[in-house]
């Protein structure tokens, strides 16, 4: 019975999105749940599931093609899986092998050495007890490794984020020989590139002749690639140009001592990860300065909406997420009602999500106000420009070591500038600015977060 994979119904607001990558192609069997493809939306890359078991027919929409809600991707035949075309024939029974080995006839040249473990990359992670051994005396053959570490491979792309499983498919890779990096033992897009380049210098000289270069062109590589815009990259240059064409947007400054913070990180932080497994870092400090503020300030965590004025009395910090597909914005919920490591928690959880592309597109909806930290990538200063529709947003810079005045005597403190950018139609300066110094005043005497004073 033929089944058709239709695009399913993408959330709230969505009504369109992109095939970026077939997993499975015309003749190949799949399990019912199996992933079929992945489809990106403005707002996070889905995968579609077969609908049953049987053997996929039809792709009608290739990668890139933009498709509607409902729209026909494709064709199912439900049914026994059949298998694969090309698959590997069935080894013989071990009865049917023969006993032992043929001597070689005198003066035959000896047979070629097995390949060495070393020249096979197990992924990182994967444990060699979990080889199987299916040699004479539970030795581990050749056979052994090679089925070993090509379902390991398989594992690490399946960990790794679509973006990357893409780029393998893109340059037709075999994973079995990628190295795996990254966390949890996923290939990262550092891994692929890594060995396209070992494989390049690796290459024989004698490579084609290039082709003759046009008088006046200097020599080198002046070679450029065009590749379309993702979906999300193109959402997000249009909601921050709505953003700077729809709001008044002004930025002010400020400036914090990190000193107490660090301080108070380095006295407790063994403790602090013994007791709730997660690292305490400076985030969850600026959330709840940041939730204090706003609770002194409520106008900075309202948003407009025509001609009326929407105040949120709830408190749900956006978290800006640099990932290989784009900018990302998972939102943390509640964070009035959360414990430093909770949120801290909250915060790793939805930015590694964030990076491999599994975000839900409930987990990046709502927010009332964002946090992004242009530090970790050692920027000074900078304004951050709205995320709509929200009407203000923190900006957090590098950690450097001044000279600060203090009672009158000059002192070496870490500073972190602050940046508030607000859109002026509905904050006023002095709200901004309050707001701003506020967060300040948290940050640099943190007991008061403790004791909400």
């Amino acid at each position: 019975m033929a089944i058709d994979i239709l695009v399913p119904n993408l959330g709230e607001s969505v009504t369109e999105g992109t095939v970026s990558l077939w997993l499975k192609k015309p003749g190949d069997a799949v399990a019912a749940d199996e992933t079929l493809l992945e489809l990106e939306t403005d707002k996070a890359t889905l995968e579609i599931p077969a609908p049953a078991a049987g053997v996929l027919t039809e792709v009608l929409v290739p990668e890139g093609e933009d498709v509607e809600i409902g729209a026909l991707l494709g064709r199912l035949e439900a049914g026994t899986a059949a298998p694969t075309a090309g698959a590997a024939p069935k080894k013989p029974a071990a009865a049917e092998a023969p006993a032992e080995e043929p001597e070689a006839a005198p003066g035959a040249p000896a047979p070629a050495p097995e390949a060495p473990v070393s020249t096979l990359h197990a992924p990182v992670g994967l444990d060699p007890d979990s080889i199987p051994r299916s040699g004479a005396g539970g030795k581990v053959t050749v056979e052994d490794l090679q089925a070993f570490f090509e379902g390991a491979s398989q594992e690490a792309v399946e960990r790794s984020g679509p973006a990357v499983r893409k780029f393998i498919a893109d340059h037709g890779l075999d994973a079995a020989l990628l190295p795996a990096s990254g966390r949890d033992g996923r290939i990262t897009k550092e891994d692929v590139l890594g060995f396209l380049a070992g494989a390049a210098e690796a290459a024989p000289a004698a490579a084609p002749s290039a082709p003759a270069r046009a008088p006046g062109v200097p020599a080198g590589d002046r070679r450029e690639e065009r590749v379309k815009m993702s979906r999300l990259r193109r959402t997000v240059a249009k909601r921050l140009k709505e953003a700077q064409n729809t709001a008044a947007i002004l930025t002010t400054f400020n400036e914090a001592d990190m000193s107490e913070v660090i301080a108070l990180r380095k006295r407790y932080r063994e403790l602090f990860e013994q007791k709730h497994g997660v690292r305490l870092g400076f985030m969850s400090f600026f959330v709840k300065a940041v939730v204090g503020a706003l609770q002194e300030m409520p106008e900075v965590n309202a948003s407009l909406d025509d001609d009326h004025i929407v105040y949120h009395h709830y408190y749900d910090i956006g978290m800006a997420v640099s990932t290989d597909l784009g900018l990302k914005v998972p939102v943390v919920r509640d964070c009035e009602k959360k414990s430093f490591a909770q949120i801290e928690k909250d915060i790793a959880e939805l930015a590694g999500k964030a990076r491999d592309g599994s975000l839900s597109l409930e987990e990046m909806e709502g927010g009332t106000f964002s946090i992004s930290n242009g530090g970790i990538f050692g920027s000074m200063l900078s304004t951050p420009i709205l995320n709509p529709p929200q009407s203000a947003i923190l900006g957090l810079h590098n950690i450097q070591e001044r000279a600060v005045v203090i009672d009158g005597v000059i002192q070496v403190r870490p500073m972190m500038y602050l940046a508030v950018s607000y859109d002026h139609r509905l904050i006023d300066g002095r709200e901004s600015v309050t707001f701003l110094v506020r967060i300040k005043e948290l940050i640099e005497k943190p007991d008061r977060l403790m004791l909400d004073v």
